[in-house]
């Protein structure tokens, strides 16, 4: 018995040992895996590299790791941010822009055009895409950080504008600005700012100055009344041409500007003698979206507009669809014909004598890349004619 005893001690010891190698591939494996995740071919095939390839990707095999890897790549430029199918980003095998839109004489469109580099960098970018109006930031539009306007950047403006073909100018106010506020504080800082926003305007010789209604945050009717109060205090400060467009609002929160009704209380509550300068900004997303329904009641919607304010106050359409449902009251601008509101309003806008007299913009998404979107944005809207 005990010769025995050793021999069962002899495979009992060498037991353990091949238990240490076999734990030791493993290790090799896991080497292995990393290779196909860098993408070399030559270990492809192995039955270690098959658990690696499901957990990098599901249901994809190692022999396609490579080309579903730039299929997956791809993807997401098109489905996040590109969703229009009549868009596509340029690349540089296919640099070439959509045809440069053709507008009718008489005709006032364009879209809002970066200001980067300087006011008069914005005509350029207008003539880039066939405009005959633009809109622009005259400073940057979520920073209370104000400037002047020098002689030299007001002539070069112009300059830059002649050369455009002199299209109509509209500029947007800080996004800050908030002319009904209960807090007096933040009302001062707001006129103060909507005031400097009117001297560059009459500066450069703005004909528009697009502005939206500010939030009441207390009482309504009291809101309608400071809001009037503070537009009335800078435009006594800054006479001038431009001419004040009140924009129309998608009803969010405490926001004024929602309905027809309140801007024309706005409007009723300034002094006379100032309500010449006062129009009326239409953002065709807003309206949808503060239920305003310019698809199943178009002439329903234009004929209120005509009662509460009258057609003559319409001095500039936004026109954007929107990425929401009709009285969803918010406010995300979507491409022409690609959201809730379809083409058939924007038809209605480009054909009807009605508003001859209004400049149009446009404030649809850019995409990748604002000139060719905007080209054929434009030429959407002018095949509609």
């Amino acid at each position: 018995m005990r010769e025995k005893k050793p021999a069962v001690q002899k495979p009992a010891v060498q037991k353990p040992a091949i238990k240490k190698t076999a734990v030791k591939k493993p290790a090799i494996r896991k080497t292995a895996v990393k290779k196909p995740a860098i993408g070399k071919p030559a270990v492809r095939g192995t039955a270690a590299q098959k658990p690696a390839a499901k957990q990098t990707a599901v249901k994809r095999t190692a022999a396609d790791h490579t080309s579903a890897t730039k299929a997956d790549v791809a993807k997401p430029v098109v489905t996040k941010k590109n969703p229009n199918p009549l868009v596509t980003k340029r690349t540089p095998d296919s640099a070439a822009l959509p045809p440069l839109p053709v507008v009718p004489a008489g005709l006032r469109i364009g879209t809002h055009v970066s200001s980067q580099g300087g006011s008069f960098a914005a005509p350029p970018r207008a003539t880039e895409i066939g405009a005959t109006a633009l809109q622009l930031f005259t400073k940057t539009p979520n920073q209370w950080k104000e400037r002047e306007i020098d002689p030299t950047e007001r002539a070069r403006f112009r300059e830059a504008l002649c050369a455009a073909g002199s299209p109509v100018t509209v500029s947007h106010d800080s996004y800050l600005i908030n002319l009904a506020s209960p807090d007096d504080t933040m009302r001062a800082r707001s006129i103060a700012s909507f005031t400097t926003e009117l001297r560059r305007c009459h500066a450069l010789c703005i004909d528009f100055l697009v502005s939206h209604p500010g939030n009441y945050m207390d009482d309504r009717d009291a809101g309608i009344a400071r809001n009037a109060a503070s537009i009335a205090i800078a435009l006594a400060a800054e006479p001038g041409d431009t001419i004040l467009c009140l924009e129309t609002t998608a009803g969010t929160g405490t926001a004024l500007g929602a309905t027809f009704e309140e801007l024309a209380a706005i409007i009723a509550s300034l002094p006379v003698a100032l309500r010449h300068r006062v129009g009326v900004c239409v953002d065709t997303c807003h309206i949808h979206s503060a239920g305003y329904d310019l698809v199943q009641d178009f002439d329903g919607v234009i004929a209120t507009f005509d009662r509460v304010l009258g057609l003559d106050r319409l001095r500039v359409w936004h026109l954007n669809d929107s990425k929401t449902p009709f009285n969803s009251h918010r406010d995300r601008h979507e491409l022409i014909g690609s959201g809730s509101l379809g083409d058939e309003p924007f038809r209605r806008i480009m054909c009807d004598p009605r508003f001859v007299h209004t400049v149009r913009i446009l404030e649809t998404p850019k995409l990748d890349d604002a000139t060719a979107t905007d080209r054929l944005m434009l030429n959407r809207l002018l095949a509609m004619i």
